[in-house]
């Protein structure tokens, strides 16, 4: 995936935090690739099962957040980024690229 595809999926993530948010505009709060989703955004895991949601029907049934965080231990879902769900969608996407 190249750098601008790469971009693009973070624009897409950003907008996807601004709508759970209920922001009115993704630029009224920063929302960065260091940006933790629960300490700097104040997201609950209710959001999360949303953003998954979003993320599936935005990119398909490969993208499965609920999976991904499965995997992961409770200080890592705590601590977990913008950048790493970023990271997340664009490997899930690479892989559905080859074949």
């Amino acid at each position: 995936m190249t750098p601008a595809q790469k971009t693009a999926v973070l624009e897409e993530v950003r907008g996807i935090l601004a709508e759970v948010l209920e922001l009115s505009d993704v630029d009224d709060i920063e929302i960065e690739p260091d940006s933790l989703l629960t300490d700097d955004l104040g997201l609950e895991s209710i959001d999360l099962v949303s953003i998954g949601a979003m993320l599936t029907e935005r990119y398909g049934e490969k993208v499965n957040l609920a999976a991904f965080l499965a995997e992961k231990d409770l200080d890592e879902v705590i601590r977990l980024t913008v950048g790493e769900l970023v990271d997340f969608v664009v490997s899930k996407l690479a892989d559905t690229t080859v074949a």
